[in-house]
């Protein structure tokens, strides 16, 4: 049960005994567990029968403080260890079994001499840099980079496994290195092609989660959204597979529209707000506008914290308005050429602030969802992964969304 739960304290009383052992790493986790026995209260042989201990929670915690381990860090006393006599050709000391399905990077970094068998830094393989630089706990892996801008998924990367199951849209298979360019085009072509047919959120998918569905229209259908950052924290996506929904035939926009209207409609009674944002890629994942409620009191403050990060990441926001004859997301469509990346937030008042992503542009995936996090003081919150629900608990929170929504929703009479 330890060796699954992972704790980062393991406290025990059984033996009698007064017992601290050194910390050990966990496999499939970054952290280490500490773990303490303590013996009897009143003991003959006064051993410590008490421990203060001052953990910080790891909700305050950046990843370097989590992932970082002590000088005596050991193995995990729960890892099968092979006892047969060793050859010269033998694993070192410190590999453990499951480590052999870590993909073949780490094993070409010992080959090196480097010693260095950390994770792969997420920050740096998305954007190509990493603010925490030599002090990163993490690995900056170059060609691991070339293989996740490629399509390749980061958990594949990182254990040589992948368990996000139907919902994970990436390749789960390296590009060869002796690979010619066209090759890759294809294999990149054929990989969009695989993920239309597997998408978690293409309806016609046998993938697709449909305890999420909140209610489907005719080109499209709102759902929750996977570790949601709040309640009501919704997603609004085509029926069908599409890059963008800026993309979106007329009749689909007209019907976005109306599950805006309808959602900003329902907002108002709970005194809130919805921010609705997109990140549109150039690898051409299933579109999903972002539809986050928030309180009233916060609304006049989001355009605001958005041009303050987009300033800190060196860019300038343009700001869309309506012209009295077209409105912002029309003016935004004749503007958006869908040759390159995208991101674009719809204001409470309508405003739209817009960004073209430059192809070399280190461009954070969870930009929008980081700054709504902060405006609503909670950091914690800004990894989806941090958020995540169990299936009973998704079925509730969607029941609970639907009995509230019936009055608005825009499908209620189909």
């Amino acid at each position: 049960m330890v060796a699954e739960l992972k704790p980062r304290y393991h406290i025990a009383g059984s033996k009698g005994v007064f017992y601290a052992r050194e910390p050990y790493s966990n496999i499939d986790a970054v952290h280490v567990t500490r773990f303490f026995g303590l013996a009897p209260v009143g003991n003959k042989e006064k051993q410590k029968f008490m421990h203060a201990i001052s953990p910080t929670p790891a909700s305050i915690m950046s990843a370097a403080e989590i992932s970082t381990k002590p000088p005596n860090t050991t193995l995990s006393p729960y890892t099968v260890v092979d006892n047969t006599p060793k050859t010269e050709t033998t694993k070192r000391p410190g590999d453990s079994a499951l480590e052999e399905q870590y993909w073949r990077y780490d094993v070409k970094k010992q080959k090196k001499g480097d010693g260095n068998t950390e994770r792969l830094c997420f920050k740096y393989l998305s954007s190509g840099s990493c603010p925490r630089e030599e002090n990163c706990h993490f690995r900056h892996d170059e060609e691991a980079r070339e293989q996740y801008m490629g399509g390749v998924c980061f958990d594949f990367l990182n254990k040589g496994k992948c368990e996000r199951g139907p919902e994970c849209q990436f390749k789960h298979s390296l590009v060869e290195e002796g690979e010619s360019n066209a090759n890759k085009r294809f294999r990149s072509h054929s990989a969009t092609t695989n993920r239309s047919k597997e998408c978690w959120f293409c309806l016609s998918s046998p993938s697709v989660e449909s305890h999420l569905i909140i209610t489907v229209g005719e080109n499209l259908y709102c759902a929750l959204a996977k570790g949601p950052l709040v309640d009501d924290h919704v997603l609004l996506l085509p029926v069908e597979h599409s890059p963008s929904t800026l993309s979106l035939p007329p009749d689909s926009q007209s019907e976005l529209y109306r599950y805006q209207s309808s959602l900003r409609k329902y907002s108002k009674t709970q005194r809130k707000e919805f921010i609705f944002f997109e990140l549109i890629s150039k690898r051409g994942t299933h579109a999903n506008l972002q539809a986050v409620p928030i309180p009233q009191t916060k609304a006049t403050s989001v355009k605001n914290i958005f041009n303050l990060a987009a300033k800190k990441l060196g860019f300038e926001f343009e700001t869309i308005k309506g012209d009295g004859i077209s409105e912002p997301r029309e003016l935004l469509r004749a503007r958006f050429d869908g040759n390159s990346g995208f991101f674009y937030v719809e204001l409470n008042d309508g405003t739209i602030l817009g960004h073209t992503i430059d192809e070399n542009e280190n461009f954070p995936v969870q930009f929008g969802r980081e700054v709504m996090a902060g405006l609503l003081k909670m950091p914690d919150r800004a990894d989806w992964r941090n958020c995540m629900l169990s299936k009973d608990e998704e079925v509730k929170v969607v029941e609970d969304f639907k009995s509230q929504f019936k009055n608005f929703d825009p499908n209620k009479d189909v």
